[in-house]
C-alpha cells in the first residue's frame, strides 16, 4: 500500500465531496500505483543521485585536481642548459666551446609562485563546496517542485471527477424538467475548464519531473513518482542567529580565499622585479695552442626599461578588486537571507491560516452547498461558486507549501547547509 499524507489531505479536504449524498469517505493512495521494479524516489536518493553524477560538481573536482597539477609546477626549479660551440672549421685553429649553465631565480620567485598555486587551488576547492550546495539546494527544490505538482495533479484529477459528475447530474435534473437546459451547458463548460486544467497540471508535473533528473543526467522516465512528506513544514532560526551565521557561508569563503590568492600574485609579481641571474661553467679547446681552458660565467639582466611595473599594479588593483567584491558578496547575501527569511515566515503563517480556517470554512461551504443542491435548494451557480472557492483555497495552500519550501531551501543554500 502507498503511503499517503494524511495531513495534508486533511488540510486540501481530501476526499473531496461529490454531488451526491455524501458516503462513508474512501481512503486514496497518494500515488498511483506503479510496477514493483519502480522504486519511488525519495530525497535522500535524489540527494545521493546528483552528488555522484552531476556534471557540474564532477567539473568542479576536476579543476581542484587539475591545479594540484600547478602546485607541482610552480615548485620545479628551472632547468639547467648545455650549450656547445665550435670557432672556425680547421683543424689547426678550431676552438670548441662546451657550457654548462644554471639560472637562479632571485627575489623569492619560486616561493612566491608556490603560494599562489596554493592559493588557487584553495579557491578551487572552495567553489567546489560552492557547487555541491547550490546542487543540494536545487535538488531539494526540484524534489519538492514534483512533490508539489503531483499534489497538483491529484487536485485537478479531483475536480474533474467532481465536474464529470456534476454534469451527469444536471442532465438528469434537466431531463427531469427541473433545471433549465442552460445548467448542463454550464455544467459542460466547467468540466472542459477542468480537463484543461488537469493536463495543465499534468504538463507540469513532466517539466517538474525534467528538471529534477537533468540534476544527475537522468531521463524523465526515471523519475516517475517521488515521496516525501508535505505535512513538515521547515522552520529556519530567527533572522538574528541566521545572519551570525553568514559569515561562514560558502560564497563568502571563497571570497576570502580569492583575496589571499590575489595577494599572493601579488607577492610574485613583487618577486618578478629582480632579475635573475645565470651562472655558466665550462670548458674551452684552443687547437691552435693545444690546450683546454676553464670558463666561468655569469649572466646578469640589467632592469633598466622592463621592471615588471605594470604586472605589478595590476596585480594590486585586482587584490583591490575582490575586497570589494567581497563586501558586495557579503551586502547581496545579507539581503538575500534577510528576504528569505521574510519569505518564509509569511508563508508558514499563510499555509496555517489556510490549513485551519480557510480551507475547512470552504469544505463546509461546498458541502452545505452540494447538499442545498441535491435538495433543489440552490442552484447550479451556488455549487459552481462553491466548488471554485474550494478549489482555489487548495491550490492557493499548495502554493504557500511551496513558498515555505523554496524559501527555506534559499536559506539552506546561502549558509551551504
Amino acid at each position: 500500500m502507498r503511503r499517503c499524507l494524511p495531513g495534508l489531505a486533511l488540510a486540501l479536504g481530501l476526499p473531496m465531496v461529490v454531488l451526491a449524498q455524501p458516503a462513508a469517505p474512501e481512503s486514496r493512495p497518494y500515488f498511483q500505483q506503479r510496477t514493483p521494479s519502480a522504486e519511488p524516489l525519495t530525497l535522500d536518493m535524489a540527494l545521493a543521485l546528483s552528488a555522484g553524477h552531476n556534471a557540474s560538481l564532477a567539473a568542479a573536482a576536476k579543476e581542484v585536481d587539475a591545479l594540484q597539477g600547478g602546485v607541482t609546477q610552480a615548485g620545479l626549479l628551472p632547468n639547467p642548459d648545455l650549450s656547445i660551440r665550435l670557432e672556425d672549421t680547421r683543424r689547426e685553429t678550431r676552438t670548441t666551446i662546451a657550457e654548462f649553465g644554471i639560472p637562479v631565480e632571485l627575489g623569492g620567485k619560486r616561493t612566491a609562485r608556490i603560494t599562489a598555486a596554493e592559493r588557487a587551488r584553495s579557491v578551487a576547492q572552495a567553489d567546489l563546496a560552492v557547487a555541491r550546495a547550490n546542487v543540494r539546494a536545487a535538488t531539494v527544490a526540484a524534489f519538492f517542485n514534483v512533490l508539489v505538482a503531483q499534489e497538483n495533479v491529484r487536485l485537478t484529477q479531483g475536480a474533474v471527477d467532481v465536474a464529470a459528475r456534476a454534469v451527469d447530474v444536471v442532465g438528469r435534473r434537466v431531463a427531469a424538467g427541473k433545471v433549465p437546459p442552460l445548467e448542463e451547458t454550464r455544467a459542460q463548460v466547467e468540466r472542459a475548464n477542468a480537463d484543461l486544467a488537469l493536463a495543465e497540471a499534468k504538463t507540469a508535473l513532466e517539466s517538474a519531473r525534467v528538471s529534477l533528473g537533468a540534476l544527475w543526467g537522468a531521463p524523465p522516465s526515471d523519475v516517475s513518482e517521488v515521496v516525501g512528506n508535505l505535512d513538515a513544514l521547515p522552520e529556519r532560526a530567527a533572522i538574528q542567529t541566521l545572519l551570525a551565521e553568514l559569515d561562514d557561508a560558502p560564497e563568502l569563503v571563497v571570497g576570502r580565499m580569492e583575496i589571499q590568492r590575489r595577494e599572493a600574485v601579488v607577492q610574485l609579481e613583487r618577486s618578478r622585479q629582480y632579475p635573475d641571474i645565470r651562472i655558466t661553467a665550462g670548458t674551452q679547446r684552443d687547437y691552435s695552442l693545444g690546450r683546454n681552458q676553464a670558463l666561468i660565467g655569469v649572466s646578469i639582466p640589467l632592469p633598466l626599461f622592463n621592471r615588471n611595473q605594470g604586472g605589478l599594479y595590476e596585480a594590486t588593483v585586482r587584490a583591490d578588486q575582490a575586497e570589494d567584491q567581497l563586501r558586495a558578496t557579503r551586502i547581496r547575501l545579507d539581503e538575500e537571507l534577510r528576504q528569505a527569511a521574510a519569505r518564509l515566515a509569511f508563508a508558514r503563517e499563510a499555509a496555517a491560516t489556510l490549513r485551519s480556517s480557510v480551507l475547512p470554512g470552504a469544505q463546509q461551504a461546498y458541502g452545505v452547498a452540494t447538499a442545498g443542491f441535491e435538495a433543489g435548494k440552490f442552484g447550479f451557480l451556488d455549487i459552481l461558486d462553491a466548488q471554485r472557492t474550494l478549489f482555489q483555497a487548495r491550490i492557493r495552500y499548495l502554493a504557500s507549501l511551496a513558498d515555505t519550501y523554496q524559501a527555506a531551501i534559499a536559506i539552506d543554500r546561502i549558509l551551504g547547509r
